[in-house]
């Protein structure tokens, strides 16, 4: 399922390669710039875009928190920063290396990065989520916790089976007798990484959450963090000096004990990369099945532009059909893989 998704985005990707040229002259007589659209769509910014024109832009603009050393702290809307205000002195970059960051011009005319703690369009979908989360999840426990003999139903019926699931099928088996203490984890782990996935294709409102490499990279992060402070003794002198392994692998040169080592760190990487790839190709395929409307359209005619959008949107429903069941399977991978991690570091195996 994943190389077909793959496949599919490089041969659009390849399509519009040698359109480029062609696009480019198009942009200059219809200010449609296929790049900045696709990647409006996939990356984080200051605003929640829904469309514009070549007058209206509509979007709704998030809170910017600001600290420079400079002023200190600022608290203002996002619509200030689109607002090409030459007396404000805050800017997005547009090139650099600073680009996309929040600039600040002084008043001698030199520039700095302040410290950003603005809420963007990936902390307002984290934020969307946890409340929901949490209205859902308080509300089914709660209900649960009054009449744990009744037969549920409502938000209960939805979440007990996936909490039973995940319990029975993943934490019990991957950790064993231990598995209390981290199931509110991975539960956690689960229904945030499930409806983060959702929530960006259910809403067109371009909210890619686990498309957004630092919040995946957190996720691993905590997972990391856990499995490392759980490791007893056995998980580590496994590492440092791994039984049945030759002494010639292990001295003069420690090659399996590095290798072991480096193991620590790669498993987070591999489960921080495995989500962001997944998520930001989905997201990014959809994009340019859109763009490729518009880019037909600016490069030949309405016309043409008409009988792509045919194509665009079937291969679009397509895509996100793909993508729904991606958001169940990286949801579970990342889990069972969070599970396996934790059960080899807390498990006693006696030889």
């Amino acid at each position: 399922m994943e190389w077909c998704r793959y496949c599919v985005f490089i041969l659009l990707i390849a399509f519009c390669v040698p359109k480029a040229s062609y696009a480019e002259e198009a942009e200059e007589h219809n200010d449609f710039n296929t790049v900045e659209y696709i990647f409006e769509h996939v990356n984080d910014s200051h605003e929640i875009f829904f469309f514009s024109t070549s007058t209206v832009k509509v979007a709704i603009p998030l809170p910017v928190i600001l600290y420079s050393p400079n002023s200190g702290w600022h608290f203002f809307s996002s619509r200030k920063l689109y607002s090409n205000n030459e007396s404000f002195p805050f800017f997005i970059a547009k090139e650099g290396e600073n680009k996309d960051k929040i600039i600040e011009k002084l008043s001698e005319g030199s520039e700095i990065v302040p410290f950003d703690l603005s809420i963007t369009k990936t902390v307002a979908g984290m934020i969307v989520v946890a409340l929901l989360l949490v209205i859902v999840l308080v509300k089914a426990s709660s209900r649960a916790r009054k009449n744990p003999l009744a037969v549920p139903r409502g938000l209960q019926n939805l979440v007990e089976p996936v909490v039973n699931f995940i319990r029975e099928d993943i934490a019990i088996p991957f950790i064993g007798a231990r598995h209390v203490c981290y199931l509110p984890f991975l539960l956690t782990m689960f229904f945030f990484i499930l409806v983060s996935n959702l929530i960006g294709l259910v809403i067109p409102l371009g909210i890619n959450i686990t498309g957004n490499i630092a919040v995946t990279f957190v996720l691993a992060f905590f997972t990391f963090v856990i499995t490392s402070v759980s490791g007893n003794r056995q998980y580590w002198s496994h590492i440092f000096n791994p039984p049945d392994v030759p002494w010639f692998m292990k001295l003069p040169i420690p090659l399996i004990p590095f290798v072991e080592f480096m193991g620590i760190f790669t498993k987070p990487i591999i489960l921080m990369v495995r989500l962001f790839a997944n998520m930001f190709s989905g997201h990014m395929i959809v994009a340019v099945l859109i763009a490729l409307i518009f880019l037909m359209s600016s490069v030949f005619n309405l016309v043409v532009g008409v009988g792509t959008s045919l194509i665009s949107v079937l291969f679009s429903v397509f895509i996100i059909t793909v993508d729904i069941l991606v958001s169940f399977i990286q949801a579970y991978i990342f889990t069972v893989l969070s599970a396996m991690y934790l059960g080899a570091a807390t498990s006693e195996v006696k030889h």
